[in-house]
């Protein structure tokens, strides 16, 4: 069984946290990860930096910028993640933008990502419909759920249409617009968690953007299984240091 899987059937509420590769210095990106786990957290997303983030807020397009002035390539994060199965056993997911993995050839793509052990693709600007015809074979071939997003202006039919197609969770973006642009959830946020619960999909959601601390934390699993925070980690390690994973961990969880 695929850890995401696995993960998702653990009676507890999810914690995963994403962060770019490559930042704050090129060579952080396994030592974040192994502190991640080391600390409890359940899943971690690893982004794949891109010169054009469209759903990306400002700290992540700046990590991203910083990642690729770096030097980090999709070659160098498969090199730097080629043993991180010693040393970790949470659900790894790359996320990131189609136009690298079509770069370097989707099958390639996928079958590395087997090879080192990731779990599953994010993947914000693959729409589903051409992901169904054109690539679900060969990720599943290789053992890799991929995950969609959806939004509060997705349609119920596309929910019903996204659950049908996954096998893993489905992303539930909190608001409409791009990552570490709210805080604290009110109402219209409220209403629309409580409406997609209702809807008794057969995957699991987790919730991300505008999740940054333990009190938007409890409010997000209150309704999903989980939630992701990515700039607000991002913001921390940019202020303290790769190495400062412990507390902010706490943060969120304590």
């Amino acid at each position: 069984m695929n850890r995401i899987n696995k993960k998702l059937q653990e009676d507890k509420k999810l914690l995963s946290i994403y962060f770019t590769a490559g930042y704050p210095s090129l060579t952080d990106t396994v030592s974040i990860i192994e502190d991640l786990e080391k600390n409890g957290v359940d899943m971690i997303e690893i982004g794949l930096p891109f010169s054009d983030p469209l759903a990306d807020g400002p700290t992540i397009q700046a990590s991203s910028t910083k990642a690729l002035k770096n030097g980090m390539t999709t070659e160098v994060l498969f090199d730097q993640l080629k043993d991180i199965r010693k040393t970790v056993s949470i659900p790894l997911i790359i996320m990131g933008y189609f136009n690298p993995m079509l770069q370097y050839g989707v099958e390639a793509f996928c079958k590395k990502c087997q090879e080192i052990g990731i779990d599953g693709l994010i993947i914000p600007d693959l729409p589903v419909d051409v992901y169904k015809e054109d690539y679900q074979a060969i990720f599943e071939k290789y053992g890799l759920i991929n995950v969609f997003l959806i939004t509060p202006q997705t349609s119920v039919e596309r929910i019903n249409f996204i659950d049908s197609v996954s096998n893993g969770f489905i992303y539930m973006v909190s608001s409409a617009s791009v990552t570490g642009s709210s805080s604290g959830f009110g109402d219209v946020q409220t209403s629309y968690f409580k409406r997609i619960a209702n809807m008794n999909l057969k995957n699991p959601q987790v919730i991300g953007f505008g999740i940054s601390d333990h009190e938007t934390f409890t409010q997000a699993t209150e309704y999903a299984k989980g939630a992701i925070i990515g700039s607000a980690f991002i913001k921390h390690i940019t202020e303290n240091g790769a190495s400062k994973t412990e507390d902010f961990v706490k943060s969120i969880l304590n």
